[in-house]
């Protein structure tokens, strides 16, 4: 059982989800307003929140960036377009899925407890190390060298990834379905910009790479620097 916020203003959907989730064993609060389902959340600490990005009173992707600004609750954003740039700005804005509407419980069901798998998942792992870098999935903090280093929730997710699968090139296609959950494909050039501000903030640049590794035409490689002389 998962307790789920649902922040929607047509009352007929929010009716049915609250009927339809209820019915597969989630106990469902909802909102009809963004800063009324944003104050629910805070209050409640819901495991996981249903945010409808075409509110009445704040556009939902403005109640995203406020809840990420203060909660790493899991949120699937639902959206009656289903135009890339909508979606893609959803999710970087720190959504970890989406649904278009007109959508099924059952898709909806589905995508609750492949999130929540997820998110249960993190918490059970523990910090990843290679070489002066630490990434701790549970705390969302990095450290290099033992100073803490600043990154966005995107880019803290690409970094995850690549520490998970240390030694091994990891595709862009593979990077845009883990990171940016874009199955379908999307723009490489998202990939590379985050990577550019990545190296950045490691203190590295493409050119003269020490952690992170680009191969031509197939993908990024994170790798313990060689020990110097």
């Amino acid at each position: 059982m998962a307790v789920l916020s649902v922040i929607e203003d047509d009352p007929a959907i929010r009716f049915g989800l609250v009927r339809a989730l209820g019915e597969r064993g989630h106990v469902v609060t909802t909102s009809s307003t963004g800063i009324s389902g944003l104050q629910q959340v805070i209050d409640t600490r819901p495991d996981l929140v249903v945010l409808d990005l075409g509110l009445p009173d704040v556009d939902g992707s403005q109640i995203l960036s406020m809840l990420r600004a203060v909660s790493a609750v899991p949120v699937i954003v639902v959206t009656a377009r289903d135009e890339d740039d909508v979606i893609v700005g959803a999710l970087n804005a720190g959504a970890d899925d989406y649904v278009v509407k007109p959508f099924g419980a059952e898709q909806l069901d589905a995508r609750i407890r492949a999130v929540l798998r997820r998110a249960s998942a993190v918490t059970e792992e523990g910090p990843v190390t290679v070489g002066d870098l630490v990434v701790d999935a549970v705390t969302r903090q990095v450290t290099l060298k033992g100073v803490p280093v600043e990154l966005s929730r995107r880019e803290f997710d690409l970094l995850l990834l690549l520490a998970r699968r240390a030694g091994e090139v990891v595709s862009k296609r593979d990077i845009l379905a883990e990171v940016w959950r874009q199955a379908w494909g999307g723009s490489e050039r998202t990939v590379d910009v985050h990577l550019s501000w990545l190296r950045r903030k490691l203190g590295e640049t493409a050119a003269e790479p020490s952690y992170l590794h680009s191969v031509r035409g197939v993908g990024v490689r994170l790798v313990a620097p060689e020990p110097g002389p």
